[in-house]
């Protein structure tokens, strides 16, 4: 069962609207249809609210420190409440997906993402689930960061918004622990 989802994201206006804050997209879509309040919450270096998604009380959390950083927060939140690595859901962008699809899974590496690897490191293993939205890839790798913290371009936006509606539609499933269902549901789309 999953009792913390966590959406990845960088703090501060200029960020607000760039790839890279895909996840921080996610978590603020979810917390407003289940009419959550994000808190912020010196204790875990983030905005935390809380969702009850079929009857199961899920906390909510968007780190507040660069994406780099992110591992403090979420190894905060999940001691304080004695949540199991297997009970987090970290929701992410994910260069190697077109803007727009949509894909969970568990566990794995990095893959170079710097939130991820900092999570892993504080959490002590990588046996989390992972809600991974495409944002696309720049022609170049040496573009790739000047790419995750710009805007995307209007009909990626859309795509993306689009996939965080269609995960959100499956997120019941998520938290239920039938994540077979899932991702069949979600990856359905991708």
């Amino acid at each position: 069962m999953i009792k913390l989802i966590v959406g990845l994201g960088n703090p501060g206006q200029e960020y607000e609207k760039t790839r890279h804050n895909a996840g921080f997209l996610f978590v603020d879509i979810l917390a407003a249809s289940s009419g959550g309040v994000w808190i912020n919450e010196s204790r875990f270096n983030g905005q935390t609210s809380v969702a009850t998604i079929q009857h199961v009380t899920v906390h909510l959390i968007k780190p507040m420190l660069y994406m780099n950083r992110s591992g403090q927060s979420v190894g905060n939140i999940a001691r304080y409440y004695k949540i199991g690595i297997d009970e987090i859901l970290v929701v992410h962008d994910e260069l190697d997906f077109d803007a727009g699809m949509v894909k969970l899974k568990k566990s794995g590496g990095h893959g170079g993402h710097n939130g991820l690897k900092d999570i892993i490191s504080h959490l002590g293993g990588n046996e989390f689930y992972r809600l991974r939205l495409g944002v696309g890839r720049p022609s170049s790798s040496h573009l790739v960061s000047n790419y995750v913290l710009s805007a995307p371009n209007k009909s990626d936006e859309m795509a993306i918004n689009k996939a965080c509606e269609h995960a959100l539609n499956a997120i019941d499933l998520v938290v239920l622990d039938e994540i077979e269902n899932a991702m069949n549901k979600i990856n359905a789309i991708s």
